[in-house]
């Protein structure tokens, strides 16, 4: 099986480039293990293109309805909650941190019969700081969805990873775009569509 845990070790400080003409910033690429750390502990560890580890999600299913992205450190970056709606379903709100009024955006299955699997509208009003709304196509089961901005542009993807079944695959984010917030959104997808997800069984 192909490495998926971190460096224990910190890397040596780079030396420093010689200056030359600016290049142009490229895609973030991670890798998603559905498993956590933790002994006997559900949840994600996210690993950087160094091997070193990025995010981690580790839950035991106290908190229902309720999953944390933490950083490395174990400091909270984005909450997901999930919001039973009596006609519409269910969907899941995004909070920044560990805040549990104001959700920054909303996830909900895509509808109409069309390729959209999911929707991420923000929460805010419009506005010079209003959040961008996002529409998730392809199939998270296979490790195959893009997640498209307003404009119709690609932003992040989720990609399978070779040789290694589902429950390792690779998080493509394009440049300008928020990192975490592209992990709570897979987060999200999981608690949606993962068979098993956290908040349900889950795999040992």
């Amino acid at each position: 099986m192909a490495k998926v845990h971190p460096n224990v070790l910190p890397s040596p400080p780079a030396a420093e480039a010689p200056a030359g003409p600016a290049r142009e910033e490229e895609a973030t690429t991670l890798t998603v293990w559905r498993k956590s750390l933790l002994f006997n502990c559900k949840g994600f560890t996210v690993f950087d293109a160094k091997g070193n580890l990025a995010y981690r999600v580790d839950s035991y299913g106290g908190a229902e309805g309720e999953v944390v992205l933490m950083d490395p450190a174990g400091r909270p970056a984005f909450t997901v909650r999930r919001r039973r709606l009596s006609l519409a379903g269910e969907q899941w709100l995004i909070y920044a941190g560990e805040e549990a009024r104001r959700p920054v955006h909303a996830v909900k299955r895509g509808g109409g019969g069309g390729k959209s699997m999911a929707r991420v509208a923000p929460c805010a009003r419009g506005g010079a700081g209003a959040a961008a709304a996002y529409e998730v196509e392809g199939s998270y089961a296979r490790r195959r969805c893009v997640v498209y901005d307003a404009e119709r542009r690609a932003v992040a993807e989720v990609q399978p990873k070779e040789a290694v079944g589902n429950d390792v695959f690779r998080l493509v984010v394009q440049p300008g775009v928020d990192v975490s917030l592209a992990m709570a959104v897979v987060v999200a997808l999981d608690q949606m569509f993962g068979r098993p997800s956290l908040l349900r069984s889950w795999s040992s």
